[in-house]
C-alpha cells in the first residue's frame, strides 16, 4: 500500500458534501425523486440505521417497516453479516477470474437448495430483476417455446424481458415493442389452461403471493396451476424475489401449498443481506443441462459480477443467521401477531376495508365508508385519483409518528407492511399505537390529514 491510497476519505467527503445530498440527486440522478419525497414530506436525513431503526441528525428514532422494499430481510448492518464481509475482504481471495471455480459460489448453491430439495443447480446473478430474466431465458430454451404467461398486475421486474411479464401497465408504458408474452388473471385456471392448449408456451411465472396489493392466489389454485403446466409440457416459474426468504412465514412462499414443487426459482432481495447486490436462480437437472448443453454452450448465459465473493459471503452468513435465529419462525409469530392485531381495527374503523398477508408481507386495505361526511371526503379523492387516501395515512405515519411504510402500488388504497425479518412485539406495539393514531384523525372529520388530502387532490388535477 502507498501513501497515495490515503488520499481519499470517504468520512471527510461525506462530512464535507453530505448536506448537499437531495441537490446532488436533483442535478445528476433522477431529478423526480426529491421532488417526490419534499412534496410529500418524505425529505428526511437519517444519519445512521441498525437493525429496523434510522436515526436523524436531532437522534430521533424512526421505525422501518419498508426493509427496503424487502431487501434488509435482517434488518440494517447485522454484525454476522458485516463480519463475514470483513472477512472475505481480508482474505484477498482471487476472484472473478473467470476461468478457475471458487468454493463460495458452490457453498451457497448447496445452502440454498437444501431449502427447495427438489432442485438441483443454481445461477447467480446480481439482481432479482436478473434472476427472472434468467428463468425466462431458461424456459425458452428447455422447451423450445417462444411464450410466458404470468398475471395481471404481476411484478416481476424492470428490465426489457421482466417488464415483458410485467402485469402493471404504468411500467410498461413507453417501453415497447416487448416480448409476446400473455397475461391471465389470477386464479383463473380457465384462462391458463386456454393459453397452454395454445402450445407454444414455455411457462408460468408467478408470485406466490403478489406484491402489489398483497394478493394471494386461492386456496389450491397453484398445484392446480402446476399440473395443467405439466399435461401440456410448461414449466412453474415461482418468483420468490419478495416473498422468499422467510417473508412470508416458510423459507419459500410456495411452500405454503402441499405438494407444489416449481421447475425455477427466483431468489434477490434478503439473500444480499443488504450489502452486495446478488440474485440466484434454482432449477430443475435436466433444465440446466439444456440450456449449458456442450462445451461450446458454456458461456451462453453468463454474468460479469456472477457469484462475486463478497455476494456470496454475504448469502451464506444471511442464511446461518435464520438458521442461529429462527427467522423464519419469527416473521411467522411476529407476523401472525401485527395481522391480528391490525384485522381486530376493521370493525372499530369503516376506512379500514381488510388486513390479509402471511408472515410479515402485510396488506391494509381501506374502501369507501358509510357514514355521510366521511364518504363525501373519500369520493372527492377518488375522482381525483385512486389511492391517493392510503398516500394519506402513509404520510403522518412518517411525519408525526417517525415510521416508514409505503403505499402498495400505483391507484392502490393499499399499504403494504414488509418489516426486516426480525422485529418483533416492540414494534409491532409501535406500529399499532401510531396506525391507530392516524385512524382516529382520520375519522375524526377534519385536521390536518385531511388538508394533506385536499392538497394531494390539488396536485392530482394539475398533473393530469
Amino acid at each position: 500500500m502507498t501513501d497515495d491510497t490515503r488520499d481519499f476519505d470517504l468520512a471527510r467527503l461525506l462530512a464535507e458534501r453530505g448536506g448537499e445530498r437531495y441537490d446532488l440527486h436533483t442535478r445528476y440522478l433522477n431529478h423526480q425523486l426529491p421532488r417526490m419525497l419534499r412534496t410529500i414530506g418524505f425529505d428526511k436525513v437519517y444519519e445512521r440505521a441498525e437493525g429496523a431503526y434510522f436515526w436523524d441528525a436531532d437522534g430521533q428514532d424512526y421505525l422501518d417497516m419498508l426493509a427496503g422494499f424487502g431487501v434488509m430481510g435482517l434488518g440494517r448492518h447485522h454484525p454476522v453479516v458485516r463480519k463475514a464481509l470483513h472477512d472475505v475482504l481480508d482474505a484477498s481471495l482471487a476472484d472473478l477470474t473467470r476461468f478457475d471455480c471458487q468454493p463460495l459460489p458452490g457453498l451457497l448453491a448447496e445452502k440454498l437448495l437444501s431449502y427447495a430439495p427438489h432442485l438441483d443447480r443454481v445461477f447467480f446473478g446480481n439482481s432479482g430483476t436478473e434472476a427472472v430474466e434468467t428463468a425466462l431465458k431458461f424456459a425458452r430454451y428447455a422447451t423450445g417455446r417462444p411464450r410466458i404467461l404470468y398475471c395481471a398486475h404481476a411484478f416481476h421486474g424492470l428490465t426489457v424481458g421482466s417488464l415483458s411479464v410485467n402485469g402493471e401497465g404504468g411500467f410498461r408504458d413507453g417501453f415497447a415493442p416487448l416480448l409476446p408474452d400473455t397475461a391471465v388473471e389470477l386464479g383463473d385456471l380457465g384462462a391458463l389452461e386456454r393459453e397452454l392448449r395454445r402450445g407454444d408456451v414455455a411457462g408460468f411465472v408467478v408470485e406466490p403471493i403478489q406484491g402489489k396489493g398483497v394478493l394471494e392466489p386461492p386456496a389450491g389454485y397453484l398445484r392446480a396451476a402446476q399440473e395443467l403446466l405439466r399435461r401440456h409440457k410448461a414449466l412453474l416459474i415461482a418468483d420468490e424475489v419478495q416473498t422468499g426468504m422467510g417473508r412470508t412465514g416458510a423459507f419459500f412462499a410456495y411452500q405454503h401449498e402441499s405438494g407444489l414443487e416449481p421447475d425455477l426459482v427466483c431468489v434477490a432481495k434478503a439473500l444480499s443481506g443488504g450489502y452486495v447486490p446478488v440474485g440466484a436462480t434454482l432449477g430443475k437437472d435436466w433444465i440446466f443441462k439444456k440450456v449449458y448443453s456442450s462445451m461450446d454452450r458454456v458461456l451462453v448465459h453468463s454474468a460479469s459480477f456472477g457469484a462475486n465473493a463478497q455476494a456470496m459471503a454475504a448469502g451464506l452468513a444471511v442464511l446461518a443467521v435464520m438458521e442461529d435465529e429462527q427467522i423464519v419462525a419469527n416473521a411467522r409469530q411476529t407476523g401472525d401477531l401485527l395481522r391480528t392485531r391490525l384485522a381486530g381495527l376493521v370493525e372499530k374503523y369503516e376506512l379500514l376495508q381488510e388486513v390479509r398477508g402471511r408472515g410479515l408481507m402485510i396488506g391494509i386495505e381501506f374502501g369507501r365508508p358509510k357514514s355521510l361526511g366521511l364518504r363525501s371526503r373519500w369520493s372527492m379523492l377518488q375522482a381525483a385519483r385512486k389511492g391517493l387516501f392510503a398516500q394519506m395515512v402513509v404520510v403522518p405515519l412518517l411525519q408525526r409518528h417517525r415510521v416508514l411504510t409505503q403505499v402498495s402500488g400505483d391507484r392502490l388504497e393499499v399499504i403494504k407492511l414488509i418489516p426486516p425479518l426480525i422485529i418483533g412485539e416492540r414494534e409491532v406495539d409501535r406500529f399499532v399505537e401510531a396506525f391507530t393514531a392516524v385512524m382516529d384523525d382520520a375519522h375524526g372529520g377534519g385536521g390536518l390529514m385531511w388538508d394533506f388530502g385536499r392538497t394531494l387532490v390539488k396536485q392530482a388535477v394539475a398533473g393530469r
